[in-house]
């Protein structure tokens, strides 16, 4: 009998870990918080590129991640149907330093930067087309 409560506890806390990932999976959210107050930049020499005029979208992603695929075209049609708005993937496995500096934990990871490089948002996991374009309205605006 008690195999069976070790059984069903396993199956609720999985259950449970599993919906709570899934809620998570690809919501962008506020800036991370520093713990020294400063605002978490990224610039041309980080990035390799110039940032977007009005905003950056940054991508990590890794050669064997299948969701990435789906967020580049993603992020590269937003970045056709927003104006100003630049788009940069970089690979993860080759930017270590940057990943562990940033706390990218899986690809894909997505940054949203303003026009000055300030990370405003960021999510985990495939993103949604609209969260991704409200996201860019709320920093834009």
């Amino acid at each position: 009998m008690i195999g069976l409560y070790v059984a069903l506890a396993a199956l609720v806390l999985a259950t449970a870990l599993g919906l709570v990932w899934r809620s998570r999976n690809g919501v962008l959210r506020e800036r991370p918080e520093r713990k020294d107050g400063e605002v978490e930049r990224l610039g041309e020499t980080e990035l390799g590129t110039a940032l977007g005029p009005r905003a950056t979208l940054v991508q990590f992603s890794s050669a064997f991640c299948a969701p990435c695929r789906a967020t580049r075209r993603i992020l590269t049609e937003v970045t056709d149907l927003v104006d100003g708005v630049a788009h940069v993937e970089i690979d993860a496995e080759s930017h270590l330093d940057l990943v562990r500096r940033l706390n990218v934990l899986r690809t894909p990871t997505v940054f949203v930067l303003n026009a000055d490089g300030e990370i405003v948002r960021r999510g985990s996991g495939l993103p949604r087309k609209a969260d991704i374009v409200a996201a860019l309205g709320q920093t834009v605006a």
